[in-house]
C-alpha cells in the first residue's frame, strides 16, 4: 500500500491536501476499474469514462473545498474563463491515459498541478494501478512514494525515449529508432513522472498538448533536476486563454544535448 509522504516534505500547506485528493481520486478510479464503468466517446478515438468523471468530481470537491478562491481548469469540466482572473489555478487531468485505463494497461495516471501566476507551484502524478505517487512542491525536490528521486541516469549508447503507442503506430518515431531506444508508455503525465524518477532519459511529444496533460509532470521533471520545455525550447506558462502548448520535450541533464540533436536532425 502507498504510505503518506507529506510528513517528509517541507511545510507546504497545499501539498497534504493535494496528496489526499489525488489518492482519493485514485481509489475511486481503481474501484470502478474493478467493478465496471460506462464509456462514451467525446470524439473519435477520445473516450471518457465514468471513472474520469468521478475522479474529476472528487478532485474538484477536495481541492476547491480547501481553497475556494482558486481557479479550476480540468479536461473533464467545461472551461470557465473566470480562471483567467485567478492568480492560483488547479490544472487537472482526472485520468491521463483513459485508453489505457479502458484496456486495463497499468499506464494511466491522475495528474494535478497548482499554478501560481502562470508557474506550477506543486504537482502530483499518481499511477493508481501501480500504487505509485510522484509529488513535489517547487523548490523542495521530488518524492516517489516518499523517497527523494532525481532525473539522473547514466546515458547509454542510445538514449531511452518514452513515446506513446499512438505516435509510434503513426510512424512519428520512425526517424529516431536508429539512434534511440523507443519504449511505448501510455499517459504523458506518467511518462514525465518516469523521467523525473530517472527511469528513462527522455520523453517528447512534438504535436500540440493541453495544459492539463503536462502541467504537473513538467514541474516534476524540473524539480528533479531535468528540463521540460515546449518544442521551441521555451518554458511553460500555464492558465492561458488558449490551453494548447507547442508540444513537450523532457530530458535528463545527461541526455539533453543528444536528444535535442535527435529532434532537430529528424
Amino acid at each position: 500500500m502507498l504510505t503518506p509522504s507529506h510528513a517528509r516534505v517541507r511545510d507546504v500547506n497545499e501539498l497534504p491536501v493535494l496528496e489526499a485528493a489525488v489518492r482519493a481520486a485514485g481509489r475511486a478510479v481503481q474501484r470502478l476499474r474493478r467493478e465496471g464503468f460506462e464509456t462514451r466517446m467525446k470524439k473519435a478515438d477520445n473516450p471518457v469514462t465514468a471513472a474520469d468523471l468521478e475522479a474529476n468530481r472528487i478532485l474538484k470537491e477536495e481541492l476547491l473545498g480547501a481553497y475556494p478562491g482558486d481557479g479550476w481548469l480540468s479536461e473533464e469540466t467545461r472551461d470557465d474563463r473566470a480562471r483567467l482572473a485567478s492568480r492560483r489555478v488547479w490544472i487537472v487531468d482526472p485520468i491521463d491515459g483513459t485508453k489505457e485505463f479502458v484496456t486495463g494497461l497499468p499506464e494511466y495516471s491522475v495528474s494535478v498541478a497548482l499554478v501560481d501566476d502562470g508557474r506550477a507551484l506543486a504537482g502530483a502524478v499518481l499511477n493508481p494501478a501501480q500504487e505509485t505517487l510522484v509529488i513535489c512542491a517547487r523548490g523542495d525536490g521530488v518524492r516517489r512514494n516518499g523517497k527523494l528521486v532525481r532525473a539522473e541516469r547514466k546515458l547509454g549508447e542510445r538514449p531511452v525515449v518514452l513515446a506513446s503507442r499512438s505516435e509510434i503506430s503513426r510512424g512519428e518515431f520512425k526517424a529516431f529508432e536508429a539512434r534511440a531506444e523507443i519504449r511505448a508508455v501510455g499517459s504523458i503525465a506518467w511518462k514525465l513522472a518516469l523521467i523525473a524518477c530517472g527511469d528513462a532519459d527522455a520523453t517528447f511529444s512534438l504535436g500540440p498538448k493541453n495544459e492539463w496533460d503536462i502541467a504537473a509532470g513538467a514541474l516534476l521533471v524540473e524539480e528533479a533536476g531535468g528540463r521540460a520545455t515546449d518544442r521551441n525550447r521555451e518554458p511553460f506558462l500555464f492558465n492561458r486563454e488558449n490551453t494548447l502548448v507547442h508540444g513537450i520535450v523532457a530530458v535528463t541533464p545527461q541526455a539533453e544535448t543528444r536528444v535535442w540533436s535527435l529532434i532537430t536532425s529528424a
